[in-house]
């Protein structure tokens, strides 16, 4: 399903900036215990979440789609890893529009984006640094759609390197350069091919305290190009679509509150406007999301 807002805490404001299904990865900060305070959590380094979450117009398939929905994801880094992924469960509340199938009417009833990065610089040993570059990562990105059937199923695999990067401010930042691997893709024609690339940015800027709570804005952009989907299916898919993220969000030890805006731009390769036979693909314009986050 495409979701996502995902929590953001501060494990992850470390060195990686978190991201998703192809959704919107953010959320939540939590707060960080000084060395030596044991951890407000289940783990002392891996930070869990359940989010709630209200979609408006979010457009990873021609049409927008509404839904409520609920949510788990963790981050956190341990040695080399840095770990970030979710699970969304698309109508586990049976709650949504006309586009979007789920669970109780034979439609997807799962989702899932793994974000691995695997530090070159620990594994090394080695200060690898280059100018602002301080961290290196082989990193990943698998997102998997599982459908109702073999129409409704997708999955792709990015892969590729990453970095994080030294603004010498409080705005943690972040970049993933991948190669698209394809695998099923709700039939389109670039199934089971390398297919084009993907560079996505993440940053995270704290802004102030309010109510006792971290305000913090989030943002990520994912930036595809170099798909072969425009030449099969001229007029009605384009090579290169992208999507922007910008979340705010008050966030306290346990809990959290969201409002994110994200705009698309021919969303999952569909040129917006194009004739889908019967209807226009409406795959260019602002989703929004609330989400409601519970961490542990």
């Amino acid at each position: 399903m495409k979701s996502l807002l995902a929590a953001v805490s501060l494990s992850a404001l470390l060195p990686s900036l978190a991201c998703a299904q192809q959704d919107v990865d953010t959320n939540k900060l939590a707060s960080v215990p000084a060395q030596g305070e044991a951890s407000p959590y289940m783990s002392d380094w891996l930070t869990q979440h359940i989010n709630v979450i209200g979609s408006h117009n979010t457009r990873f398939g021609p049409q927008p789609v509404d839904d409520i929905y609920l949510e788990y994801e963790f981050m956190g880094r341990k040695g080399p890893f840095d770990l970030y992924g979710y699970v969304d469960m698309p109508r586990f509340l049976g709650i949504g529009n006309s586009a979007d199938k789920g669970a109780w009417n034979d439609g997807s009833p799962l989702f899932w984006e793994l974000e691995p990065r695997l530090s070159i610089n620990h594994l090394t040993g080695k200060d690898l640094s280059i100018g602002p570059f301080k961290e290196f990562y082989l990193a990943a990105d698998d997102i998997f759609d599982l459908g109702h059937n073999r129409d409704g199923r997708q999955h792709t695999l990015y892969i590729g390197l990453g970095t994080d990067i030294d603004t010498h401010s409080r705005v943690n930042l972040s970049f993933n350069l991948y190669g698209r691997r394809q695998f099923e893709n709700y039939r389109a024609s670039n199934e089971n091919s390398w297919d084009g690339y993907r560079a996505q940015v993440k940053y995270i800027v704290p802004l102030t305290q309010v109510a006792n709570g971290d305000l913090t804005w989030v943002g990520f952009t994912n930036y595809d190009f170099g798909s072969n989907l425009d030449k099969d299916n001229p007029g009605v898919r384009t090579s290169e679509a992208w999507v922007s993220t910008n979340v705010l969000s008050l966030s306290w030890t346990h809990w959290a509150v969201s409002v994110v805006g994200r705009y698309f731009h021919n969303a999952s390769n569909f040129r917006s406007g194009a004739d889908l036979g019967g209807s226009d693909a409406k795959s260019t314009g602002w989703g929004e999301y609330f989400i409601v986050t519970y961490s542990f």
